[in-house]
């Protein structure tokens, strides 16, 4: 090298043509020899880089790219298993009227069925015996623990200058009672909880009257649930809480309610919209007015007793531990027949497996429908199902509880790779318009599986009257279409069906959804 000149000569270099990929010979000086390690080093980073993003592309898609594969699987499956869920949604549309005059039947019979009651037990007696009737498999209950809260007699007079007027109330669930006499007191209306705490010495020794308007179900059932214990800490001596409902015919909603330790329990009735109203345009007008209350609740010594979740299934012809679970409460309020809350969404599941079994449709996994007790006032039924089952695997759990009105499909809780799935499957659905799968939520006596990986699901449907009768005598077999039944019945029998019967189980879901 002459490093005067840094000049010196390489002779032989060998470079390919990208043209020809003929072999050429090419010199090359020593001044050029840095430019060149600086295009083979950007050279060597761009592969670099270039490997890097295929590998990391590869990673990211890992799991999209197994979705995609269990989809292309699933649609295969789809094909698979037209044939049965045509053959349910046919059964199920075409028997709608004996479904309905079954559901009848039971709700006419045994009437309302309040945790605890003679009532409950023979709706647990009554089922038990039709399912066995029905062909369905491992019929049997399960102990459960619960509440055996009562009302008992209760009314109210609102009393006024010119004119004293009964109200039309139902004591709350497992509210105490007035003490064996009467309670009288002046009465302080409030709109809201921030009403109340800004005029808390204002309720000292009333009876609070939470008069919220309604918003949503979530939203305002707040007042029903909470109202007490924020009543009680400004001294009230009882609360009257507006019924949840948009709408009112004079109708008082109960429900259940809860108090707070440390906070003297007072005595609780939800009244009508209307009485609501009325007392809060007196108030405003500075009209004087009292309340007198009787309740004979029982909620300061709630006796326990044994009372059941009853089940039966069709049990998987391969993987019989892994199970998909359908159901409703079988408990409902001792006011109207619950048969829109929570019958009919019992009945519906209760269906999809006696269809299976009538149309000789075994799926490799166990299809289980289970009518939970309690979930009215305590939901000890989901908790003490899900304790009594941690030695299996639910696949999926799907409960029927906000009324049978229009389904649309299913509100779901799972990986993203089950909602692909369940959106394939209800492919199959689209002839009834049931074929909708939304995240959502699944019912109260479900949600206890999710602690365990259970993929949640509920039978998704039109509410937007369901809460016109929601807990009150108005809850009656006029209000439910034995359409509906039908349609809702197929829904759940097609989902839970191709469910079972899938060659690879639905993906486990990882989120539980009890700590959101």
């Amino acid at each position: 090298m002459d490093t005067a000149k840094g000049c010196s000569i390489v002779e032989g270099a060998t470079m390919f043509s990208k043209r020809s990929l003929i072999p050429q010979t090419q010199t090359f000086y020593d001044d050029e020899r840095p430019r060149n390690r600086a295009y083979i080093l950007s050279a060597l980073g761009f592969l670099l880089v270039l490997a890097l993003t295929i590998k990391l592309a590869f990673v990211l898609n890992a799991r999209e790219g197994d979705i995609s594969g269990e989809l292309l699987n699933t649609n295969a499956y789809v094909a698979n298993c037209r044939t049965g869920a045509n053959q349910l949604i046919q059964s199920a549309t075409s028997g709608s009227d004996a479904l309905w005059n079954k559901l009848a039947d039971f709700t006419d019979t045994i009437g309302p069925r309040l945790s605890g009651s003679v009532g409950l037990e023979n709706g647990i007696d009554w089922v038990e015996a039709r399912m066995k009737q029905d062909g369905l498999e491992n019929v049997h209950r399960e102990p459960v623990q619960i509440p055996a809260w009562r009302r008992g007699n209760e009314w109210a007079i609102l009393t006024t200058p010119l004119r004293n007027k009964t109200l039309s109330i139902l004591g709350l669930g497992l509210s105490v009672g007035t003490g064996g006499a009467a309670i009288s007191g002046d009465v302080f209306v409030v709109s809201s909880f921030d009403e109340l705490e800004s005029n808390c010495s204002r309720a000292n020794g009333k009876v609070v009257v939470f008069n919220a308007e309604w918003i949503s179900y979530g939203t305002t059932v707040a007042y029903r649930s909470r109202g007490a214990a924020a009543a009680a800490k400004c001294g009230g001596i009882a609360a009257l809480v507006r019924s949840v409902t948009p709408y009112s015919l004079y109708t008082p909603h109960t429900g259940m309610m809860s108090y707070r330790d440390g906070v003297k329990k007072i005595p609780t009735a939800s009244v009508t919209v209307e009485d609501a109203l009325m007392m809060s345009r007196m108030q405003s007008r500075g009209t004087p007015m009292s309340v007198q209350l009787y309740m004979e609740a029982n909620g300061d010594s709630i006796p326990e007793v044994t009372s059941y979740n009853v089940m039966g299934e069709i049990t998987g012809s391969q993987y019989p531990n892994e199970v998909i679970v359908m159901g409703g409460h079988i408990d409902s309020w001792d006011v109207g027949e619950g048969a829109m809350d929570d019958g009919g969404g019992l009945f519906v599941s209760w269906e999809a497996v006696r269809l299976m079994k009538v149309l000789n449709l075994r799926p490799k996994r166990t299809v289980r429908v289970v009518a939970f007790v309690n979930e009215e006032d305590g939901a000890r039924g989901g908790q003490a199902y899900r304790d009594a089952h941690v030695n299996e695997t639910t696949i999926i759990a799907i409960e029927s509880d906000i009324g049978i009105t229009s389904p649309k499909g299913l509100n779901v809780t799972g990986t993203d790779e089950t909602m692909n799935i369940l959106s394939k499957i209800g492919q199959l659905l689209t002839s009834i318009d049931t074929d909708t799968i939304l995240p959502g939520d699944g019912g109260t006596d479900v949600d206890y599986l999710s602690k365990d990986g259970a993929n949640i699901a509920g039978l998704n449907v039109d509410y937007s009257k369901y809460f016109y009768w929601h807990h009150t005598n108005a809850d009656t077999m006029d209000k439910l279409d034995p359409k509906d039944l039908g349609k809702s019945a197929a829904t759940m029998a097609v989902y839970s069906y191709c469910i079972a019967d899938l060659d690879k189980a639905l993906p486990r879901n990882p989120k539980d959804i009890s700590m959101l």
